[in-house]
């Protein structure tokens, strides 16, 4: 039976640190518990996220299928998914909506390194697709610690109120207000997200 018994519509942290929670007993509590979604902050607390609701699944989908297809032609780097959480240099293990590693950066990794269940490695770029159950002040200080740890370009999505959020790596933030698309700039090089069923 999962140990976690009632989760409310919105992010519910869980303060663990008393059991000392390892990597492989972070992966089996995860396990056992797969109808929920983890990460960990760097403090060792574990943020509990409700499941995906279908829409965001959806738009979700279409951002990966849209940053694969640049990235298969484009050759330079390796596209993720959220099922592939990671950790930061701050210890704490994120799973972003999408992200995308230079290829140089991802084989320096060992073989491995790269099969480890949370790889200690931090994106060139990543996206974050707000929900209904985020909030923006929550998604923009995920995307502050990502930038802190050495990401060089983020964007906060948000499809509630047609909003971008461009972090980049000097700590200056764009909002951009009903966008069609967003370029990549120097990071994902001629990489436009077209953002029309994003927003739809």
């Amino acid at each position: 039976m999962s140990v976690i018994t009632q989760i409310e519509s919105i992010p519910v942290t869980l303060d663990l640190n008393i059991f000392k929670l390892t990597d492989e007993t972070f992966y089996e509590f995860c396990r056992r518990n797969e109808e929920y979604r983890f990460e960990m902050d760097a403090d060792g607390k574990i943020i509990v996220m409700p499941p995906t609701f279908l829409d965001s699944s959806k738009k979700n989908a279409k951002i990966i299928v849209q940053l694969g297809i640049w990235a298969a032609k484009d050759g330079s780097g390796e596209v993720f998914e959220s099922d592939g959480m990671i950790t930061l240099l701050n210890g704490a293990k994120r799973a972003p909506d999408a992200f995308w590693i230079s290829k140089e950066k991802y084989y320096a990794l060992s073989k491995n390194e790269r099969e480890q269940r949370f790889a200690r490695i931090v994106p060139d770029f990543l996206i974050e697709l707000r929900s209904v159950s985020d909030t923006v002040e929550r998604l923009r200080a995920k995307m502050t610690e990502y930038i802190e740890n050495g990401v060089r370009l983020g964007w906060l999505i948000d499809p509630v109120e047609k909003r971008v959020y461009v972090f980049r790596e000097n700590g200056s933030v764009e909002i951009l207000e009903a966008p069609k698309t967003v370029s990549g700039e120097n990071v994902l090089k001629d990489f436009e997200l077209d953002l029309t069923e994003i927003f739809d």
